[in-house]
């Protein structure tokens, strides 16, 4: 193993395609930030516009903005953006509500679609280190609707495809621990047992590579303020194939939250409910205006890499960044107690790197950030680092090794004041 200098990252830096990309975004001095998997990076874009939104288009234009500035429209026009990063068409993506209550949306209609076809399939099946918001909306529409949720490790997912699994739902990349599934793979798995899939794109969009309408999958929702960019609780997204909004138009179905923006006709003002077509049909109330013109700047920035080679260069490069991290912790950090969790090979890894250890994990992240750079901790000790291949660059992954190990040798994780949690950890 040839452990890089930093010499050897800023050349890489040098050398990087998309290293015009970083000066998008407000980076505050000193601070090294590798945890874009849990907040994106305010885009520089994002002040001006929302001031805009606020005084000319609130301010000045009023009630009008919903047809002059295309406020109603906003949910698909920023839809479509993202559609375009997940491997979507137009018309096919909503940016509305959180991701919590699109899983609620899109699961409860998996859900009904299978019960209407089959209704011996009575299993949800979910990894048991999904994240747990995804299984608490999965018991509380199994304890509803009178399934039965499952819960399976990693390894066993294949064994659970049996003919009485009606929804397969999964986070493509673990949370905690940065593995990736193979989402195509698995679709077709869970198609061949007879069963839809709906996948949680929450540490995949704006990172990896997707596409979702190629690989056949049936529902995705995602998260609009990690690699998105779009700001602290964004609106999220969800996705549904064309053949399954197909099903839903013929058989003018409906989605359990129905709400005005998702009637066929909001401005009729009907007492009774008339689904839209196709994917407008899992709004639910108001969109925000505000909140969904941050989120479009934020998708903005990942979009400015298509001149660049897209998602597939910015895959390219999370990988290096990934791949020189993991070399400098297993060279530099031997001996302090320390085990990756993020799978090595590129196929299984997401956009992060995942380091257990037994004792001090909290305190570690925690001088880290006094130190200038930014990780997070998730229970049982972890320390997680996300690499935004827009903003990171190689020269930060080795200055914050360089940190780490200063940390580690000098025991500055021992001081009384690293160990005090907060709310937020």
């Amino acid at each position: 193993m040839h452990t890089l200098t930093r010499e050897d990252c800023i050349q890489r830096d040098t050398a990087d395609r998309l290293a015009g990309l970083r000066s998008q975004f407000e980076l505050p001095d000193g601070t090294i930030y590798l945890d874009g998997n849990s907040l994106g990076v305010l885009p520089r874009a994002t002040p001006d516009r929302v001031q805009a939104v606020i005084r000319q288009e609130w301010g000045q234009d009023l009630i009008q903005s919903w047809n002059k500035a295309g406020w109603i429209t906003q949910p698909q026009r920023v839809g479509d953006k993202i559609g375009r990063l997940i491997g979507a068409g137009p018309g096919q993506v909503v940016a509305t509500d959180s991701t919590s209550l699109n899983l609620y949306k899109v699961l409860s209609v998996a859900l009904a679609l299978v019960r209407a076809r089959d209704p011996k399939r009575t299993v949800i099946v979910s990894e048991r280190e999904n994240f747990p918001t995804d299984l608490y909306i999965a018991e509380s529409l199994a304890r509803q609707h009178g399934f039965t949720l499952r819960l399976v490790e990693h390894d066993g997912i294949d064994a659970s495809l049996d003919d009485t699994l009606a929804v397969l739902m999964l986070t493509q990349v673990n949370y905690r621990t940065g593995r990736q599934h193979d989402l195509r793979r698995i679709t077709a798995a869970a198609h061949a047992a007879g069963a839809l899939t709906v996948w949680d794109l929450a540490h995949s969009a704006g990172a990896v590579p997707l596409a979702l309408e190629a690989d056949d999958a049936d529902f995705a929702v995602g998260c609009g303020y990690k690699y998105l960019n779009g700001g602290p609780g964004a609106p999220a997204f969800a996705w549904v194939h064309p053949r399954v909004a197909a099903q839903l138009d013929a058989d003018a179905a409906w989605q359990p939250l129905a709400g005005w923006m998702g009637h066929a006709a909001p401005f009729a003002f009907t007492t009774d409910y008339r689904p839209a077509g196709g994917i407008t049909r899992f709004l639910s109330g108001t969109p925000s205006a505000i909140a969904l013109s941050a989120l479009e700047c934020g998708v903005d920035t990942v979009l400015a890499a298509e001149p660049h080679g897209g998602m597939a260069a910015l895959r390219e490069k999370s990988l290096a960044l990934t791949d020189v991290f993991l070399d400098l912790v297993q060279s530099r950090c031997a001996g302090h107690g320390l085990t990756v969790q993020t799978p090595l090979a590129h196929a299984e890894r997401g956009s992060q790197v995942s380091l257990l250890r037994d004792e001090g994990a909290y305190a570690i992240v925690q001088a880290l950030i006094a130190r200038g750079v930014v990780g997070d901790f998730r229970d049982p000790g972890i320390l997680r680092f996300g690499f935004t291949p827009l903003y990171v660059r190689f020269v930060d992954v080795w200055d914050a090794v360089e940190h780490l190990v200063q940390v580690l040798e000098r025991q500055e994780w021992r001081d009384e004041r690293f160990h005090q949690k907060a709310a937020v950890t």
